[in-house]
């Protein structure tokens, strides 16, 4: 006889076993099969989420109330998180949600600039507001452009531009505020603040660099003020310090890395810059060459024949007429007696004599190198051995490391009235390990990752299924099954023996009796005589197999 279980039957078996359990099992199997299959579900939809990437970040909630009406009327998935005020879409929707909110006139950056001018407000602007948007628009424009700086997040100008007057006693400066944020992790160099005060002083007229402030999203004044202009300069003095340092030590490197290999050596060098400012004047002058500047000379002659006589008067001061000179017959002599009377005269001469003067102006110019130290170690000296290839380390010989020092000495510019030192050594360099950058596997690739939870999902579904689920229901159809048996009956009892039988000890000849279906039929509610006439008519019909059933109950109850 061939035994099959209907659906309809298994259905009524878990029904059976589930009354027949108490109200706190109950409950507590409605709830475990609930949880069961919520877990389940939120399995498989976590397998199936995509990644969320980040649209814009930082936004203020009006930007991203925009955002988000413009993502709904696109159907784009979105999530928001408040605490970093970013929108995040998924990674497939990145490039089209910001192509599309870039369609809409959207735009992360609400700067405003000369743009505000292009607006119409109508005949009944005043000047005031004229140029309030004249200023607004040029402090957008020099937030725009300073933005643009590789280190610079975000940044804000306010101008303090004060109203033109024609009395020169109410003339005042205008000023400018510099608002920096930052990236992490990000630092403006000197240079760039200077950079920035001398952006903003340019572009506003009559604006001083002094005039500038520049602070950033941590309090602290960049530009510093001349209250700390010692601090400046030993800042620029240690600045140009390894400048020097970072220059020799790059002649070093070029000249050795052909010859020992790169990797193989190592070079620092120690530079003493003397900022001592020197300024002389001198004069010298040479004994030896002295040179005439200027001179004087003063001939006098008086002669007594010519002296005045008569009454002195307007005829006696008439000048003297012409004189016959008389002829020198030569010698100092013959003056006084040609002269044939007394006189005198006198010479005098006045020279101006110079020496030779030499007068010389000197100032040294400030950092200058006053001594130099370098310091190179090289690296055991690798042999590979031509038949079998090993490599080898030996050190490097005397003459080696003298012809290596007279090359860093010449690279740097060695002076030994400087006082210089230049030291080679040669020591073992501990071994590194190489680090070879591969493509990634592809256990690292996103797609594998993705196949992996979706695998992962679908086993953590067959683990519920088959290991909770499926022992729960097993276990309430038995306990079903063995309920209902109890309920038959007799007449049901007898049936359902027989139709656990296999039929191994019947005979082949024995014909399949249709009473067993029918006996089946006989519920608890007939009468004690219909049961028993059922039983008789399969007693009747197949006794062997009667037989064998209530063997096979006197055994169970042994």
């Amino acid at each position: 006889m061939e035994n099959t279980a209907t659906p309809l039957n298994a259905r009524g078996g878990l029904m059976a076993g589930f009354n027949s359990l108490g109200i706190l099992r109950q409950l507590g199997l409605m709830v475990g099969l609930a949880a069961s299959v919520a877990i389940g579900f939120a399995v498989v939809l976590w397998s199936q989420k995509p990644d969320y990437r980040v649209l814009y970040a930082n936004l203020s909630f009006s930007d991203a109330n925009e955002v988000i009406e413009q993502l709904r009327m696109s159907n784009i998935p979105y999530r928001f998180d408040a605490d970093g005020r970013a929108i995040l879409v998924p990674e497939s929707h990145v490039h089209t949600a910001r192509l599309r909110l870039a369609a809409d006139g959207f735009s992360a950056d609400r700067t405003v600039g000369f743009e505000l001018l292009d607006q119409d407000y109508g005949m009944g602007t005043s000047q005031f507001m004229e140029t309030t948007r004249y200023r607004r628009g040029l402090e957008g424009e020099l937030a725009r452009t300073i933005s643009n700086m590789t280190a610079v997040r975000a940044a804000r100008v306010h101008l303090a531009i004060p109203k033109d007057t024609v009395f020169i006693r109410d003339q005042r400066k205008p000023r400018a505020s510099v608002f920096l944020e930052l990236f992490s992790g990000r630092q403006l160099e000197r240079d760039q603040v200077a950079a920035i005060a001398n952006l903003v002083a340019s572009s506003i007229p009559e604006l001083d660099v002094k005039d500038v402030t520049i602070v950033d999203q941590r309090g602290r004044l960049l530009n510093i003020r001349d209250a700390d202009s010692d601090v400046v300069l030993a800042a620029r003095q240690l600045e140009y310090v390894r400048q020097v340092e970072d220059t020799l030590v790059n002649r070093v490197n070029s000249i050795l890395q052909p010859v020992v290999g790169l990797g193989n050596f190592r070079a620092e060098v120690s530079a003493d810059i003397d900022f001592t400012a020197v300024e002389q004047a001198s004069e010298m002058f040479n004994p030896d060459l002295p040179a005439l500047r200027s001179e004087q000379t003063l001939e006098e002659r008086r002669d007594s024949g010519d002296a005045a006589v008569g009454v002195p008067g307007a005829l006696a001061n008439q000048p003297p007429g012409p004189v016959a000179v008389p002829e020198i017959a030569g010698g100092a002599g013959g003056v006084g007696a040609g002269a044939g009377g007394s006189g005198s005269s006198r010479n005098q001469a006045t020279r101006n004599f110079e020496l030779d003067r030499s007068i010389s102006y000197t100032r040294q110019q400030m950092g200058g190198v006053q001594r130099l130290s370098v310091a190179v170690v090289v690296d055991d000296l690798q042999v590979v051995d031509s038949e079998t290839g090993e490599r080898t380390r030996t050190r490097w010989s005397e003459e080696d490391i003298d012809r290596l020092r007279m090359l860093v000495e010449n690279a740097v510019g060695f002076s030994a009235l400087r006082g210089d030192s230049v030291n080679v050594i040669n020591s073992s360099f501990v071994p590194t390990e190489e680090f070879i950058f591969e493509d990634p596997s592809f256990w690292e690739q996103d797609w594998f990752w993705n196949l992996l939870k979706q695998l992962g999902a679908g086993i953590f579904i067959l683990v519920l299924a088959l290991g909770i689920l499926r022992p729960v229901l097993k276990h309430l159809s038995a306990t079903g099954n063995q309920a209902s048996g109890n309920d038959l009956g007799p007449a049901g009892q007898i049936s359902a023996e027989l139709e656990s039988l296999d039929g191994s000890g019947i005979a082949d000849d024995k014909v399949t009796f249709g009473g067993v279906q029918s006996a089946a039929m006989a519920t608890p509610n007939e009468s004690f005589d219909y049961q028993l006439n059922e039983i008789r008519s399969m007693v009747a019909e197949d006794p062997a197999r009667v037989a064998q059933a209530i063997k096979q109950w006197v055994i169970e109850h042994e």
